[in-house]
């Protein structure tokens, strides 16, 4: 009994492992343990089930036939699972770029590698000089746009003079001046202590105090102190607390709870300020929207209570969420900041109530996700291409070839629109550059993807499938930027404004409210679009 309870339970282990069929072509070695991997789909084994089934019994038939669904499940569950932990490893470690280089030396990298392991020796291996990355010098003067400017004359000459060198010539200022560059160590907050002298009258006892130098206003915090407290906290992360360290081991105390005082009472002087940027930024030509989730602890699990005025309340919502909005007027970008139950699209709705009548719709650059869209507001609607792209690259290592292809294009098409941007092309001499280099790179790719499913070399529910499926189901939105002048490739501007928005603002909006989003706007976009 020993013996056949140890070959039941070793049957049962290697039945609990199911093992995802693969390209014969892997990089497994060919003496290693386990069977033979081979690609199959659900057709093929639909098909070799019924030249079994007449060998079989009908219960045998349907339970052998429930085995098989239970393989693909199984094997379609790994994928997606391998594809989470490849997502969650860049949540927790980070990634340092998704450019189709890096990624075609992730995918067929590690096959070059294993190949020559063998033949390299410590002998053989000769020194290489790393060829130093272009854009890391040294910053030129013109870059300390904030640095005070001293303009230092010549000890010895002025213009006009007679030259000292030849003693012919006659030297002028003709040439661009020299620049030197000292940056200095400070506080983040400097403070300056004022001893007003104070004389007694013998006879009287009345003391005379001298009065403040001209410019030292009443209130011991100023307007700049306040600006810069709140761009450490809300701009830079800094927190309170550690700010208080810093300042108190150089000498100049700046207590924690004094910090989110002066925010607090400074935060309402700007609240116009937002409201007006929010005016002008209704009138922008082109959105960029998205939203992140958000903890407030005073609105956890409450529905936000409706006016009734309003068709964006949400009153039986219990999310928070954290929406970020990109206006584009010409060359001015304004960032707008918006925290509470309503979405990113109910947030835009609010926004561009706030339109001219008389402006065209806007377009809008944003995910393929409903809530991101402005309901009953119309706009001209583009899906990110660079979000199409990652679930490529999300899924490219269990189908390299496949999705190597699919970036190969999209590199492509990512590199005429950086050229067009080289060449400062107008909205429509790009958009004409791109239906004549890029249009019919996206029409091969589209047929490449529908070549997939039919002539069956892609399972519609498979990974890889999926991908292809975001991309066919939202091609006419991804692929804007071949029929709309202006239209963007992707939304870049937005992820990094709800990233930033969504990593240090949470302590922030625990205690104020969205009308304070103009400390955002001031730390991260200034109107100027710089």
């Amino acid at each position: 009994m020993s013996a056949q309870r140890r070959m039941r339970r070793q049957s049962r282990k290697q039945s609990r492992r199911p093992r995802r069929p693969v390209r014969q072509t892997s990089n497994k070695p060919t003496g290693s343990e386990g069977p033979e991997r081979i690609e199959l789909d659900r057709s093929e084994l639909e098909a070799i089930l019924e030249h079994a089934k007449a060998a079989l019994s009908e219960d045998e038939y349907t339970k052998l036939h429930a085995a098989m669904d239970t393989l693909i499940y199984l094997t379609q569950e790994l994928e997606k699972n391998r594809v989470s932990v490849q997502r969650l490893k860049k949540l927790l470690f980070g990634t340092t770029t998704e450019k189709t280089r890096k990624v075609m030396e992730r995918l067929l990298g590690e096959a070059d590698k294993q190949k020559n392991s063998g033949d390299d020796t410590a002998e053989d291996k000769a020194p290489q000089t790393k060829p130093k990355a272009k854009g890391h010098g040294r910053n030129g003067a013109d870059t300390y746009t904030g640095a005070d400017k001293v303009r230092v004359p010549h000890a010895s000459l002025k213009p006009g003079d007679a030259c000292p060198n030849c003693k012919k010539g006659t030297v002028y200022g003709s040439v661009k001046p020299g620049h030197v560059v000292r940056v200095r160590g400070q506080a983040p907050l400097g403070a300056t202590v004022y001893e007003l002298q104070k004389l007694r009258c013998n006879l009287c006892g009345k003391i005379f105090t001298a009065r403040t130098p001209p410019g030292v206003g009443p209130d011991k915090y100023d307007a700049e102190s306040a600006a810069m407290i709140a761009l450490l906290k809300y701009g830079s992360g800094l927190p309170f607390n550690r700010l208080q360290r810093l300042q108190g081991s150089l000498g100049i105390p700046l207590p924690a709870a004094t910090q989110w005082e002066i925010v607090r009472d400074s935060a309402g002087v700007i609240t116009s300020v937002f409201a007006e940027m929010i005016r002008q930024a209704a009138q922008g030509r082109l959105f960029h929207n998205d939203d992140t989730t958000m903890k407030i602890l005073s609105q956890l699990g409450l529905p936000i209570p409706s006016t009734g005025s309003d068709p964006t309340e949400a009153s039986q919502r219990k999310g928070v969420f954290t929406s970020g909005i990109i206006s584009v007027l010409d060359n001015i970008r304004i960032a707008l900041f918006f925290t509470g139950h309503r979405h990113a699209g109910e947030n835009l709705v609010a926004l561009l109530k706030q339109r001219a009548c008389e402006l065209d719709p806007p377009l809008q650059m944003c995910d393929a996700l409903s809530r991101n869209m402005p309901g009953e507001l119309d706009t001209i609607v583009g899906n990110c291409l660079a979000h199409g792209r990652r679930q490529f690259v999300d899924v490219g290592n269990n189908f390299p070839q496949e999705c190597l292809y699919v970036l190969e294009i999209l590199k492509e098409v990512y590199t005429n629109d950086a050229e067009a941007k080289r060449q400062q092309m107008s909205d429509q001499q790009r958009l004409q550059f791109h239906q004549k280099e890029s249009g019919p790179k996206m029409d091969e790719l589209k047929r490449w993807f529908a070549e997939q499913f039919e002539q069956r070399k892609v399972e519609p529910n498979s990974s890889l499938g999926a991908a292809i499926n975001y991309m066919l189901t939202h091609w006419d939105k991804l692929t804007l930027f071949l029929r709309q002048p202006g239209a963007p490739l992707d939304k870049n501007y937005d992820s990094y404004c709800t990233s930033f928005s969504g990593s240090h603002v949470t302590s922030w909006n625990r205690r104020l409210s969205d009308s304070l989003c103009p400390w955002l706007l001031t730390s991260r976009f200034s109107p100027t679009g710089s």
